[in-house]
């Protein structure tokens, strides 16, 4: 397969353009260009092109993983998941988690606690901050240590209710903004504590 023209402009991603004599085409970062030696002209054998089809995906896979990263914390499973749902071989994936995790740059215990940190600014309770572990994929033997210290968050729940709640009298909008704080996480019996926190005590309000 003869290559008839790179191009000389990357797209966003840092791809160049080469388009083959047949028409198609195939988008390479450089790096990949330079490994292989290519340029407008070459002549390439069915071996060297199969070569360069898995080289080219075992890069992208590398690079939408750090695009990945740098976008937001994941896990080692979590990376390898989504660089699956975007398109990339899952043998492609795996080899790009395992080289970030070469690089120090993926580190599942790392995460746990920055997914904890964050869980807490927001003023989320230990059950959503349980949630975001599982959902980010975190393995259970993290998230004994990120847990440990999580705060009860009722001053965070005092200022909720305050800011939602101008009238602490209106039984419909009490029942909203509950549902909101269990939404966040947060149990029964720290919103109970709230409550009586604020003398805003309702018989109605019963806990599990």
């Amino acid at each position: 397969m003869k290559i008839n023209k790179i191009a000389s402009q990357p797209d966003r991603a840092g791809r160049l353009s080469l388009r083959f004599e047949d028409g198609t085409t195939m988008r390479l970062f450089r790096q990949t260009i330079e490994d292989f030696c290519l340029y407008a002209g070459k002549e390439l054998s069915d071996e060297e092109m199969k070569n360069l089809t898995e080289s080219a995906g075992a890069m992208s896979a590398k690079m939408r993983a750090v695009r990945i990263l740098s976008a937001s914390g994941v896990s080692k499973k979590d990376l390898e998941h989504r660089l699956i749902q975007k398109g990339e071989k899952a043998e492609h994936a795996k080899n790009a988690v395992a080289w970030m995790e070469e690089l120090d740059l993926v580190d599942d215990r790392k995460t746990a606690l920055h997914v904890v940190e964050r869980c807490i600014s927001k003023g989320y309770g230990l059950a959503r901050a349980k949630q975001a572990l599982y959902e980010k994929r975190i393995p259970k033997e993290y998230w004994e240590e990120a847990l440990r210290d999580y705060p009860d968050q009722i001053e965070h729940i005092v200022a909720f209710l305050q800011a939602k709640l101008p009238d602490a009298g209106d039984k419909k909008q009490l029942k909203k903004v509950i549902d909101a704080l269990m939404r966040k996480g947060h149990s029964y019996g720290a919103i109970r504590k709230a409550l009586d926190k604020l003398s805003w005590g309702d018989p109605e309000f019963q806990e599990d």
